[in-house]
């Protein structure tokens, strides 16, 4: 009986977090299928009556059409995510297995930058890339996000705990470096590289930011910046139509944490992140 109650004492709160995180992804959708003026009734009509399918038309194919933008934060977002996993696989594995001076010094020198907000970096880099000319390109975009402190340390975290012998025997065999960590550890880490995957992979597809402050040409604008094209005849922000290009703006992300989410929990049993 005791049993029966602790399960509904820990249920129910769980189930009231959840239809509170779920509510305004179904706010979200039910006014992507509603006319602008149907979008703020009180009170709410969860149910569109009638479902304007055209918001969803006008998304993909009218004259302010995601779709370019679409493409543009794939873009960014595969460069980021495999420079992101190329660069931190390569330095954890360094910070973790590889003996030089100062390794750990700095190491922890590089985890404290971690302190500084990511704010305080646009003005910098807004100078550091003009004076590059890469001011208002995709570039100035992914090439940042490819070099991150968190990636670096889920992959030293990772390496750091798996057995010395692996590398040993390797070497025993007459195995250099390279192959020890191509061979032997990088397709032991494969789950936490599935993890940072999906993180790098969502932090460059929500990043509004870094583009409002980098790119200024409309015909490079990225997606959550082009969800403030849809305005209606007065000027102010169209709530279907932009509910509309966000929810197709979630599908990605969807889609490859459903396809990578076992070895994103695996990989959080191995670096211990609860």
């Amino acid at each position: 009986m005791t049993s029966k109650y602790s399960k509904w004492i820990w249920g129910i709160p769980l189930w009231i977090l959840a239809i509170a995180f779920l509510a305004p992804f179904a706010w979200m959708l039910s006014t992507s299928l509603k006319a602008d003026v149907d979008a703020y009734k009180i009170p709410m009509q969860w149910i569109p009556d009638p479902f304007q399918w055209d918001n969803f038309s006008t998304v993909l194919t009218g004259a302010t059409s995601v779709l370019p933008a679409f493409g543009r934060s794939v873009f960014v977002a595969v460069l980021r995510v495999a420079g992101e996993l190329l660069t931190a696989t390569m330095a954890g594995y360094a910070f973790a297995r590889m003996s030089f001076k100062g390794r750990d010094k700095l190491f922890l020198l590089y985890l404290a930058t971690a302190i500084i907000p990511a704010q305080l970096l646009l003005v910098p880099r807004f100078i550091y890339f003009q004076k590059l000319g890469l001011y208002d390109t995709l570039w100035a975009l992914i090439l940042p996000g490819m070099f991150t402190v968190l990636g670096t340390f889920l992959m030293r975290q990772f390496f750091i705990s798996q057995p010395a012998e692996f590398a040993e025997a390797a070497r025993m065999d007459g195995a250099n470096e390279w192959q020890v960590f191509s061979r032997i550890y990088l397709p032991l880490a494969r789950p936490v590289m599935s993890a940072l995957g999906i993180l790098a992979f969502v932090w460059s597809w929500n990043d509004y930011e870094t583009p409002l402050v980098l790119i200024s040409n409309p015909d490079r604008y990225t997606l959550p910046l082009s969800l403030t094209n849809f305005v209606d005849e007065q000027g102010q922000i169209a709530p279907g139509l932009t509910m509309a290009a966000s929810v197709i703006s979630i599908v990605p992300v969807l889609i490859v944490f459903v396809v990578l989410q076992r070895r994103f929990i695996a990989a959080m049993t191995h670096t211990g992140i609860k």
